[in-house]
């Protein structure tokens, strides 16, 4: 994919990829959304409550025993139409330079995007679920359980963010 599709934004710095990938992925299925177009996806998983489906490869269904019982799932995927040069970025909605690992942005140079997602039901390889951001169509990279008991940090802090006056 070009780097150039989405353009680079005053005050975002690129950086030239390597020549060649460390390792391969297996993608083990596909996330279905209701959305078609990169700008009508929404900004962050919990800005919708669209039920969406993750089709997984009949191959890995037998991996899914037991996800039933979950009432949360982690879901990894990979976000294809990403740039994946910058390591400084521009957010539109901060106008302000931040380094590309201390954003949830998907441009990165593995562009790989992690939800917490709420498991309404499975039906065979097919999860239904809510608390996705992605595109139809895009690549499952992974699904875990949620364990709120470690997973989740209730006072970790994004200082830059918190400090944003809305």
């Amino acid at each position: 994919m070009s780097t150039d599709r989405y353009g680079v934004r005053d005050g975002e710095i690129t950086a030239e990829l390597p020549a060649d990938a460390d390792a391969q992925i297996y993608f083990i299925g596909r996330i279905h959304t209701p959305w078609t177009r990169r700008e009508d996806c929404p900004k962050n998983a919990r800005e919708s409550d669209a039920v969406c489906t993750i089709a997984l490869d009949p191959r890995w269904a037998p991996g899914l025993q037991g996800i039933e019982s979950c009432t949360h799932v982690v879901v990894l995927y990979w976000m294809d139409q990403a740039r994946r040069d910058l390591v400084v970025q521009v957010p539109r909605h901060y106008q302000v330079g931040r380094g590309t690992f201390s954003l949830r942005s998907p441009a990165r140079p593995n562009p790989i995007a992690l939800s917490v997602a709420k498991l309404l039901k499975v039906e065979g390889n097919v999860l239904s679920v809510i608390g996705l951001d992605c595109l139809d169509g895009t690549a499952l990279v992974d699904i875990k359980p949620y364990f709120a008991s470690t997973d989740s940090v209730p006072d970790a802090v994004v200082g830059w963010h918190a400090e944003r006056k809305d």
